[in-house]
């Protein structure tokens, strides 16, 4: 499941890398973002394993 949830992030979620984000400057709702991305991409790496 969280695979699946890994690539659609990866699809329809903005990269804040590319766009070099500055953390210490992110709002809220990119800073939400950035948690959710984070959550679904360890449990997606777990589930591999």
């Amino acid at each position: 499941m969280y695979v699946l949830l890994a690539q659609l992030n990866k699809l329809l979620l903005p990269s804040f890398t590319k766009q070099r984000l500055d953390v210490s400057k992110a709002k809220k709702w990119q800073m939400a973002l950035i948690g959710w991305r984070y959550f679904v991409t360890i449990r997606a790496l777990k589930s591999k394993n």
